[in-house]
């Protein structure tokens, strides 16, 4: 099973190397295109006022320059009648509002732009997620790497904002620089090698500051758990009953704590050296302050120009440290983006291939399984193995044998979840796998025995299975009527439309048994031909499992019906029943031809038997 690849994905302790610094920077592109494709209108007015705006700060620093010169020219001319030119102050006032005024609407788009960003990259990222194997999704690499491309689907924004700022201070400086450059050429040059330093030390710490977050990506996955375990509804019982509290606590704050001090030593180390490196930057711009200051005792310079020169240089120091700073941020950054788009890049494995037929209506033969054996990724176990038997079309299947025997990775195979990794499975004599993937699972419906328990109202828990009719209330309440969810609708407050779980605000629970009903409503809403229950009464009472027995012909009439259950007054209303051990075929016949041979399924039955004696 291929697993994603990150920067860091060589090791725990690895720093990127400078070659992987730049490869980071190639997820910018992809990004930037993203973001023109949310909403171009927005994208096209946030670069123009970006534009407008970037000269401005060059225009208020020259029109001072003229606004002193003037000054002391009027005073000069005192005597000779001079006067200021109070244009030049009305048009400083007039740039200020401006240059606020269009912050102000470059902050409004660039905050919607952000939300619908966000919005789409966050849809984006559940679409992709969704076509995954359920293989990816229990592999723990597969699932940490998932994991930081979650977290970086808020705030990847923030990197085009980080962008388009550094692009906005580039032209500025580059607009200074012009000047500077025919003034002065060797104080900018000074400037420059000043705050060099500071850029590579915030570069350096920027890569470690990643490498650490990607290595304690487990134990932060586990510190999320152990903070949900410690205070959970879900867990509270267990929790109170075998005194786990001073354990998950304890738990949590040693693993916190070496987090904190991982992270402590690094940002100790980062503060020192952007200190030492700041304060070169500070001696470098007072030594061109300095020089210039000089010039104009000499006369070089008149006063304005000295402001004029002064002012270029405080701002091109800080433009060259923020861009530097925000160079080294977007670095950063584009490590975390490396998740999202590195995500992005991994396929599943079971996938429907090009021109893949639809599943045949009505199924005419059934399911053949020829020598089918599977083991689950990483594991050097078979899980079945030389499974070889038929499913007949209309016929009731019940699936038996111990835990662990295979029985639940036979119907995720049968539901293609999984593809066997010997033999094949035939349905009407084709390979599975060469049927359409959508249509093969729209045609299987399965209640596995650890369903879902959606915070959704009870209407939507029941037609979560046929999502296209979910709001056609005669069909839920039909199904819910079947499988003896109406007594659950009947004992709420708000019938239907009450939310379920404890999550949102006027949420209530259920029973074990009352949501095993409402999963039942599941299987009776799903229009499939092949239906597939797992364990589909184990949390009921006697008199429960009593009316579902009775009702269970009426479900599986005219489908092909797989059941997995341990209790043997479920399993011989089957056609037939398949026993499997240790992954293989054991046997396989009626519930009285089992018995009477004497195999494993009698001896199950028996030990079953004698606990009702």
């Amino acid at each position: 099973m291929p697993t994603p690849k990150s920067l860091l994905s060589g090791g725990d302790d690895k720093v990127p190397s400078w070659s992987e610094r730049l490869q980071a920077l190639k997820y910018v592109p992809p990004l930037l295109k993203l973001v023109f494709q949310t909403h171009r209108g927005y994208t096209a007015a946030i670069l123009a006022l970006r534009a407008v705006r970037s000269f401005i700060p060059l225009a208020v620093l020259w029109i001072g320059k003229l606004i002193i010169d003037g000054v002391i020219a009027a005073v000069r001319a005192q005597s000779a009648g001079g006067t200021v030119d109070w244009w030049y102050l009305g048009g400083l006032v007039g740039l200020e509002l401006a240059g606020e005024g269009l912050a102000r609407l470059s902050s409004l788009l660039e905050s919607l732009l952000g939300d619908l960003f966000s919005n789409r990259i966050s849809v984006r990222l559940m679409e992709h997620a969704a076509t995954l194997d359920l293989a990816q999704y229990e592999d723990p690499e597969t699932y940490d790497h998932l994991e930081r491309a979650r977290r970086q689907t808020v705030g990847r924004i923030g990197l085009v904002a980080l962008l388009l700022s550094t692009a906005q201070d580039l032209v500025t400086l580059i607009s200074l620089a012009g000047v500077l450059a025919v003034q002065l050429p060797w104080l900018l040059l000074l400037l420059i090698v000043a705050v060099l330093p500071s850029f590579l030390g915030e570069t350096h710490y920027a890569a470690l500051g990643y490498s650490l977050l990607f290595s304690w990506t487990p134990e932060r996955r586990l510190l999320d758990y152990l903070r949900y375990a410690g205070a959970s509804d879900e867990m509270a019982k267990e929790v109170k009953l075998f005194g786990l509290s001073n354990f998950l606590i304890g738990r949590y704050a040693k693993l916190s704590g070496e987090f904190y001090q991982a992270n402590k030593k690094l940002a100790i180390k980062r503060n020192v050296v952007s200190t030492v490196f700041v304060t070169i930057g500070t001696l470098g711009y007072y030594g061109a302050y300095a020089v210039s200051i000089y010039l104009t005792v000499l006369g070089r310079f008149t006063l304005g120009a000295l402001t004029f020169l002064a002012g270029s240089f405080r701002q091109s120091r800080d433009l060259i440290q923020r861009v530097l700073l925000s160079l080294s941020q977007v670095f950063e950054q584009s490590l975390y983006l490396s998740d999202l788009f590195s995500f992005f890049d991994v396929m599943p494995r079971v996938t429907s291939k090009p021109g893949a037929r639809p599943v045949p209506v009505p199924i005419a033969k059934g399911f053949e399984f020829q020598d089918v054996g599977f083991r689950y990724p990483g594991s050097e176990r078979w899980a079945v193995r030389h499974l070889t038997f038929n499913l007949e079309p209309e016929e009731r299947v019940a699936l038996v044998g111990e835990n662990g025997a295979g029985k639940t990775t036979l119907v995720k195979l049968l539901a293609r979840l999984y593809d066997p990794d010997e033999g094949r499975i035939l349905l009407d004599g084709v390979d599975l796998r060469d049927y359409n993937l959508e249509s093969l699972r729209k045609n299987i419906g399965v209640i596995f025995q650890d369903f879902v328990r959606y915070d959704f109202i009870l209407k939507e828990n029941i037609g979560v299975s046929q999502v296209e009719a979910i709001d056609d209330d005669a069909r839920v309440r039909e199904a819910a009527r079947r499988s003896l969810a109406d007594s659950v609708a009947g004992r709420l407050t708000a019938g239907y439309d009450q939310m379920l779980g404890r999550r949102f605000d006027g949420g209530v629970d259920l029973s074990g048994g009352e949501w095993q009903k409402v999963a039942l409503g599941r299987a009776y809403m799903r229009d499939a031909q092949v239906l597939i229950l797992d364990e589909p009464t184990a949390a009921l009472d006697a008199r429960a499992e009593y009316e579902v027995f009775l009702r269970f012909a009426e479900l599986t009439r005219g489908r092909m019906a797989v059941l997995i259950s341990h209790r043997f007054s479920t399993v011989r209303m089957a056609d037939r029943i398949i026993v499997l051990r240790g992954g293989e075929l054991a046997d396989q016949g009626t519930h009285d031809e089992l018995v009477t041979r004497g195999g494993l399924y009698a001896e199950l039955f028996s030990l079953q038997a004698a606990g009702y004696r």
